[in-house]
C-alpha cells in the first residue's frame, strides 16, 4: 500500500483486543510459541508431521503511502506478529488448507479448478499463490497447508501478505523453485491482484518477504531495488507505537480503486508513465497543467509530496537525526487526511491527540478508511501518550484501541 496496501476482506488471525505493553512481543517470540503448536495441530488435521514449518511478518509503513503503485518510493519495516505455517508437499494435484483462525475444518481444492475471483473467502489468498506459482511456469502438484496468525486483520498491518508469502515462502523451499524474496513478492502481489481481485501495490508482500530484522526497508517500487536503513529506536530512547483503531477495511472494495485510477488519470493527463516521474520541484506548475481535476490535483500532490517525504526520511535517519522524522510523518497525515482523502475520524483523533500529549510525531499508516496510526515517542513518554490516546476515545465513544510497540522484526523465513 502504500500500501501500499492490502486486501482484508477477510479475516485469518488476529491479536487479543487490548493494550500490549512495550516489549510483550518481541521479535521471534511469535512462531518459538507457535512452531510446536503449528506442527502439532498440522499432524492431527492431516495424520503425519509437516514437512517444515515457515514465518511470514505483517508490516508496518513508516512512511510513503499509496506511492508504490504510483511506481514510487516506500519505507516499511516487518512487524514481530507473524503468519505461521506448517506444509507439506503433495504430487497428486490436491491443495488442502485449515486456518486456526477461522471457525471451519479443511477445505480441499484441486489445483486444476482454481481460477481468478471464484473464491472470496479468506483460502483465495494461499490457493491463489498455488495459482500465480503454477501459471509462472512452476511445478507445484499439490499441498498440505495449517496456518495460524497473529497479524492483526484490518489493521493496515497487511495480514494478507503475511499469509500469501509464508505459502510462497514454503512451496518454494519444498519445491526447489529457487525464486529470491522480491520473486515471491511479485508472485503474491499477482495473486492478490489477480486471485482475489483486489488492486494492491508491491509493498506488502516485498516487507513480509524481505525486511531484516533491527531496520526500515527503503524501497524503490518501480525497479525493486533495496536499501535496508537502521532502526534501532530503542538504542536512542524511543518508541514507535502502533495504534490499532479497530476500524475495519477492505481494500478490494470501493474508494482504495477509485484513487488508483485517479492517479493512473492524472499520469496520463500529464503524459507521463505514472506520477513517480512528477519533480518535486516542479510541483507547482505541474499542478498548473491539471486545470480544473481537482481531484486529481490532489491525488497528484500527495503522491509527489510523499514520495519526497520518504526521501527526506532516508536521509534523516542515515544522518542519525531520528527524532526530525516527527514533523515528515506529521505531514504525511495532513496530506493523507486532506489530499488523499483517506483519514477517518478515529485516526485523526489518534494523531491530534498524540501530538498534544508530546509525541515527536504520527501518522495514519495503512491504506486508509480505517486500520491504524503510527506514534513514535520518547520511551518515558510512551505511558502518557498512549493513556491519553485511550482517554479521547472512550470520551468519543469510540472502541477502545489496541495500542503495541513495533519492533523492527526479520522478514519471512523457515522456522524448522
Amino acid at each position: 500500500m502504500s500500501e501500499a496496501v492490502e486486501g482484508e476482506a477477510v479475516e485469518v488471525g488476529a491479536v487479543e483486543s487490548g493494550t500490549v505493553e512495550a516489549g510483550a512481543v518481541e521479535s521471534g517470540a511469535v512462531e518459538s510459541g507457535a512452531e510446536a503448536a503449528v506442527a502439532e495441530r498440522f499432524e492431527e488435521l492431516y495424520g503425519t508431521a509437516p514437512d517444515g514449518v515457515w514465518a511470514a511478518p505483517g508490516r508496518v509503513n513508516l512512511i510513503g503511502e499509496h506511492t508504490d503503485y504510483n511506481d514510487g518510493f516506500v519505507m516499511p519495516f516487518a512487524l514481530p506478529h507473524t503468519t505461521v505455517a506448517a506444509v507439506s508437499r503433495r504430487t497428486d494435484g490436491v491443495l488442502r488448507l485449515h486456518s486456526s483462525d477461522v471457525d471451519a475444518g479443511v477445505v480441499e481444492l484441486t489445483l486444476d479448478g482454481l481460477a481468478p475471483e471464484t473464491d472470496r473467502g479468506w483460502t483465495a489468498y494461499p490457493a491463489g499463490v498455488v495459482w500465480a506459482l503454477r501459471e509462472a511456469g512452476h511445478a507445484v502438484t499439490g499441498a498440505d497447508v495449517h496456518l495460524t496468525s497473529t497479524v492483526p486483520t484490518g489493521a493496515g498491518l497487511s495480514s494478507s501478505a503475511a499469509l500469501e508469502v509464508v505459502v510462497a515462502l514454503a512451496l518454494n523451499d519444498l519445491f526447489d523453485l529457487g525464486l529470491k524474496g522480491w520473486q515471491l513478492a511479485r508472485l503474491c502481489q499477482r495473486a492478490e491482484n489477480v486471485y482475489v481481485g483486489a488492486p494492491t501495490g508491491i509493498m506488502d508482500q516485498t516487507a513480509s518477504a524481505c525486511c531484516e530484522q533491527g531496520h526500515a526497508l527503503f524501497l524503490d517500487t518501480r525497479d525493486l531495488s533495496q536499501k535496508q536503513i537502521p532502526f534501532d529506536l530503542a538504542a536512542q530512547g524511543m518508541q514507535l507505537l502502533v495504534v490499532d483503531t479497530q476500524v475495519k477495511h477492505s481494500h478490494s472494495e470501493g474508494e482504495y480503486g477509485k484513487r488508483r485510477a485517479g492517479c493512473e488519470k492524472g499520469a496520463a493527463l500529464l503524459g507521463v508513465d505514472a506520477l513517480r516521474d512528477v519533480a518535486y520541484d516542479d510541483l507547482d506548475a505541474t499542478l498548473g497543467r491539471l486545470g480544473d481535476e481537482e481531484e486529481v490535483r490532489r491525488l497528484v500532490r500527495h503522491i509527489v509530496t510523499e514520495n519526497h517525504r520518504v526521501e527526506q526520511v532516508v536521509a534523516l535517519l542515515e544522518a542519525g537525526e531520528t527524532r526530525a522524522i516527527g514533523p515528515v510523518l506529521i505531514e504525511g497525515h495532513a496530506s493523507l487526511r486532506d489530499d488523499f482523502r483517506i483519514s477517518c475520524p478515529e485516526l485523526d483523533l489518534v494523531v491530534d491527540t498524540a501530538i498534544a500529549s508530546g509525541a515527536l510525531g504520527a501518522r495514519m499508516t495503512g491504506g486508509g478508511f480505517g486500520g491504524s496510526a503510527i506514534v513514535l515517542v520518547e520511551s518515558a513518554d510512551a505511558d502518557t501518550v498512549t493513556k491519553a490516546i485511550q482517554e479521547a476515545f472512550a470520551a468519543a465513544d469510540f472502541t477502545t484501541p489496541r495500542v503495541f510497540v513495533a519492533v523492527p522484526s526479520a522478514g519471512a523465513r523457515r522456522v524448522s
